[in-house]
């Protein structure tokens, strides 16, 4: 399977995206000549440039838009209607439906309403339809991509002064591994993470591959404390299995109500840990506690730890650096009589995703065991 794997160290962007891929090998011409079926009358150009020594791609889009403000069904119909590969087209229109429902939320209007404003510019759609195409031309079959960096600080858009991550950024990144360093600003935008969001079948380190090429694509400001450049990584899933490093946090605690134990393990998995577990202990004087124990990625240990500290009453914690294993995996829907399912899908057997069998159970009425039960086995009959 070929994979793109995008190291989002100093955050995403649309036209960072779009630039890494060519410069990873997605042709230039090709790409500009499926972007003019849009017809949005922009002119496109790359060129070389460096960010704090590294060499890499610049994607410029040139236009003058008389549109602004635009809506969800004109930007589909102009997809569709384009030029465009049917998959790049369903890929684009799902991300721009993705980014819509969460600026739908963020406003409070349906999603038929939004004005996309920034995002709904030729220079956006522009981005997202040409990452998707791109992924297309360089025969991509799976997106992967790192914890995401969001950059921190403000920003200025059409509403004022927004806090960085901005809402939309923020609801697109929601289950998603993210974390700020480097510059006061904004280094993911909305539409870097609405295309993750909607097209990368995980998020952490590498996946195991035979890496073929790479190519970094250029943000337009360049920061003297670190490169402003998209990596993305390209080449054949090797099959192997995973090995990362993490780290381990523990603590016994005593003195510890449930609820406020329960709360701080949401608080852990909402800041990225990959793993959360509370066991009894009888600890010293014959006291009944608790060892909780977190598994993080070494870029979020220490925002991890600092939850403990806030969230539980311990004073103390050990960490430890450990290895983890993980088998090659992605995700395949299967269509059940109750609705779809995603099924994770690894080298020795599969599992459907709680939370999709979740939502139909409350949905539908039919108890969680049999939706579990009927999904594993429509993948099961699906893959032979």
């Amino acid at each position: 399977m070929k994979t793109a794997h995008f190291d989002a160290f100093s955050g995403i962007a649309g036209d960072m995206t779009v630039a890494a891929l060519i410069d990873a090998g997605a042709p230039a011409e090709a790409l500009f000549a499926g972007l003019d079926s849009l017809g949005t009358g922009a002119r496109f150009s790359v060129e070389r440039v460096k960010r704090h020594g590294i060499s890499g791609t610049k994607f410029n889009v040139g236009f003058e838009d008389t549109h602004k403000h635009r809506h969800l069904p004109h930007i589909v119909k102009m997809i569709e209607a384009s030029a465009l590969p049917e998959t790049a087209k369903s890929n684009a229109v799902h991300v721009f439906e993705v980014l819509g429902a969460a600026e739908a939320q963020v406003h409070g209007v349906p999603i038929e309403k939004v004005h996309f404003h920034e995002v709904g510019a030729v220079d956006s759609i522009c981005d997202i339809a040409g990452a998707c195409y791109a992924l297309e031309l360089l025969g991509i079959e799976s997106v992967h991509c790192s914890p995401i960096n969001t950059g921190s600080g403000t920003v200025e858009a059409d509403h004022g002064t927004m806090p960085v991550p901005t809402p939309a950024t923020a609801l697109l990144l929601t289950g998603i591994p993210a974390y700020a360093r480097g510059p006061e600003t904004e280094l993911t935008t909305p539409t870097g993470a609405a295309l993750m969001a909607a097209l990368s079948a995980g998020f952490g380190v590498m996946p195991p591959m035979v890496i073929a090429a790479q190519g970094f694509g250029a943000g337009t400001k360049d920061f003297p404390q670190m490169a402003n450049v998209l990596r993305v990584m390209i080449g054949e899933s090797s099959g192997a299995l995973e090995l990362t490093a993490v780290s381990v946090l523990e603590a016994n605690i005593d003195d510890c109500t449930p609820q406020v134990l329960g709360f701080a393990m949401e608080r852990l998995f909402e800041a990225g840990a990959l793993d959360v577990t509370l066991s009894p202990l009888l600890m010293k004087k014959q006291r009944p506690g608790s060892l909780l124990r977190v598994i993080a990625t070494p870029d979020t240990r220490e925002a991890l730890a600092a939850i403990i500290f806030q969230e539980t009453t311990t004073l103390g914690l050990r960490v430890y650096e450990a290895e983890r294993r993980v088998q090659s995996r992605g995700f395949e829907t299967v269509e059940t009589p109750f609705g779809p399912v995603r099924v994770k899908v690894g080298e020795f057997g599969a599992s459907p995703e709680y939370d999709d069998c979740r939502e139909l159970a409350l949905k539908t009425g039919v108890p969680l065991k049999e939706i579990l039960s009927v999904a594993t086995l429509v993948w099961k009959a699906s893959s032979k």
